[in-house]
């Protein structure tokens, strides 16, 4: 569970055919998570997901998420917007020993596997996870550009000794 988004579904209440559910950020869950990544704003951040129960009394959590985001400019610090659109697809497993499967597979390709605990869901800690992986490590503003010389090179350029002879040859 998490401060930023409190969404949780207990296991108990989760139907045979499957638990279908979309949230949406109210206003002050946004800010908070907001807050939490060190961005300027969320406009909108909303969540579509599925909990199925599987064997061995484990709960699989698939979903979107859909967000929009403004971070600082890397460069000028003005508002850079970003629409964000990620998948997620996570087992909760009460021992996590998920059943061990004949073919060899990726870890890269097969689900992520989290401790169910206490009997619940924790979709909105996934949710501000994906969004946090989502976000733009160094958002930069269009036409934005860096533009910066070291002090000490240009000192060192002033008092450089053939200085004077490079514009004199510059001359003739």
């Amino acid at each position: 569970m998490t401060e930023h988004l409190d969404w949780t579904e207990k296991t108990t209440e989760v139907p045979l055919g499957g638990l279908e559910r979309t949230r949406e950020a109210n206003a002050s869950e946004r800010e908070r998570v907001a807050q939490a990544l060190n961005i300027l704003n969320v406009a909108s951040l909303s969540a579509r997901y599925r909990i199925v129960s599987i064997s061995g009394g484990a709960y699989r959590l698939k979903g979107t998420i859909e967000a929009s985001v403004e971070q600082a400019c890397v460069i000028s610090l003005d508002p850079v917007g970003k629409e964000i659109e990620a998948s997620f697809d996570v087992e909760f497993w009460p021992d996590l020993k998920p059943e061990e499967s004949e073919e060899e597979e990726s870890i890269l390709d097969g689900t992520d596997v989290e401790l169910l605990e206490h009997g619940l869901v924790p979709v909105g800690r996934i949710v501000f996870e994906m969004l946090s992986a989502s976000l733009d490590p160094y958002p930069r503003r269009e036409g934005a550009e860096f533009n910066w010389t070291d002090p000490a090179t240009e000192d060192a350029e002033k008092h450089n000794p053939f200085a004077a002879l490079s514009k004199l040859k510059d001359r003739g």
